[in-house]
């Protein structure tokens, strides 16, 4: 053990890194690495090792401050226009989605990804464990697209996707697909499916010999994109999210409904201009040649 504690709270806590991803500070991934680091303390000890239980009892710190309380539970969504990254930290530099969303909006995890050309609705949230939920296959909800594609298309060759596809040895589960409309080789199509493997449209589509030329997410599960303008992102109600989850996911999320929510995180005040130079108390101005010459006149 890395930390003493209470035998009570060993048998029925939550592994460290869990619980300072719900605390809203950063993803489990991250809080892993920041155990390895050395920034994660329990009960004063520091800690080694991300294999450690935790319970109510247990004072964490991370860089020697107190994990603040856990939020409320809460879920936004998000129209994410092309162009940005899914990930808090891009090595090459390009703007994140979590850079572009407004200050009022507190540390947020995405539910999935959406590439950087992928347009359309980002599920976000406060909660590490919603997040790990959601992103189940097993979980259930339907990830509809909407989909522009060039080339050559048959109804037959998109009713086979219903069986799931196998290509480079990686398998694909069931996709409906379905044909909107054509004009010439350009095509619009609506495809639904419950994983979301890493490109999994473009791939399926590249596999019956179609080019992907617009990607949009119009749904995750019951929550709709609707007229939800490009760049906007909207807080669902409580009660609303507890619906729609209801009492089974929510309690495998271990979903929180009654914590107290943080307040918003201030604005910086903008940098003031720098003011004339002030002359020091107590020292004359010392006149120049021009002035010392006019007044021997």
């Amino acid at each position: 053990m890395n930390a003493p504690r209470k035998a009570a709270d060993a048998a029925t806590g939550e592994r460290i890194a869990k619980v300072i991803a719900r605390a809203g500070l950063c993803s489990r991934r991250d809080a892993e690495r920041w155990i390895a680091d050395g920034r994660v303390a329990v009960n004063g000890r520091v800690l080694t090792s991300p294999a450690v239980n935790v319970g109510p009892s247990d004072r964490i710190a991370v860089d020697g401050v107190l994990l603040p309380a856990r939020e409320r539970t809460r879920l936004w969504l998000y129209h994410k226009p092309k162009g940005l990254v899914t990930t808090a930290r891009d090595p090459e530099g390009r703007p994140t989605v979590f850079a572009a969303l407004p200050p009022e909006v507190p540390r947020v995890v995405a539910v999935g990804r959406l590439d950087i050309n992928t347009e359309g609705l980002l599920l976000l949230t406060n909660d590490g464990g919603l997040k790990r939920l959601l992103e189940l296959p097993a979980t259930g909800w339907l990830r509809r697209y909407r989909v522009r594609a060039h080339g050559e298309v048959a109804k037959e060759a998109l009713e086979t996707l219903a069986n799931g596809v196998t290509i480079d040895g990686i398998r694909y589960g069931a996709v409906e697909a379905t044909l909107d409309r054509s004009q010439g080789s350009n095509h619009w199509l609506t495809l639904a499916l419950r994983e979301g493997k890493n490109r999994e449209v473009k791939r399926v589509l590249a596999h019956l010999g179609l080019a992907t030329t617009r990607l949009i997410r119009v749904s995750y599960g019951p929550f709709q994109l609707g007229e939800l303008p490009p760049g906007a992102v909207v807080e669902i109600r409580g009660r609303v999210l507890r619906d729609q989850l209801g009492e089974k996911l929510a309690a495998a999320a271990h979903a929180d409904f009654t914590a107290p929510l943080r307040p918003p995180p201030k604005p910086e005040a903008p940098p003031q201009p720098a003011g004339p130079k002030r002359r020091k108390p107590g020292k004359r101005h010392k006149p120049g040649a021009a002035a010392r010459a006019y007044r021997r006149r």
